[in-house]
């Protein structure tokens, strides 16, 4: 239900309120005049009627979102949790570091292999020393690396 519907029901709740205390406010003042039979009756039917009205649900916000199998769901906060369903809620957020950290393990793995493969290129070439400095050295090596695979 979304908030414009909710916002134009409890708008409209309210003028029903305000409409019925117009009424009881008027009848109030009426029935000092009436009979009392009268009277006797009319605060009957008022008693009933406001025993009947609806109640205007106040607006509230949401306060969590839990974990609800596949699917996750907002919560009004009111409810008392277990345990293992407070664990279960952090679960993707604990899968989503230990992925995190994964990849920076690879990444760093990656990184070592390419600056330990360039370092026993040039341990073990008969290169000039001028070789070594050249910006596109790294980038002969990988094209040797690809092209002996």
């Amino acid at each position: 239900m979304n908030t414009r519907k909710l916002n134009t029901d409890y708008q409209q709740a309210l003028a029903q309120d305000r409409f019925g205390h117009g009424i009881a406010a008027y009848l109030s003042d009426a029935s000092e005049v009436l009979p009392h039979d009268v009277s006797e009756r009319l605060r009957v039917a008022r008693s009933q009627a406001v025993s009947k009205r609806k109640l205007v649900p106040a607006m509230r916000t949401a306060s969590a979102v839990v974990a609800n199998g596949a699917s996750a769901s907002l919560t009004m906060g009111d409810e008392n949790f277990s345990w293992w369903e407070r664990i279960a809620s952090a679960l993707p957020l604990i899968a989503l570091l230990i992925g995190l950290a994964g990849i920076n393990l690879v990444q760093n793995e990656r990184r070592a292999s390419e600056v330990a493969e360039v370092d026993s290129a040039l341990l073990l070439d008969d290169l000039p020393p001028s070789a070594y400095t050249d910006p596109g050295f790294v980038q002969f090596l990988k094209a040797n690396r690809e092209f002996s695979q």
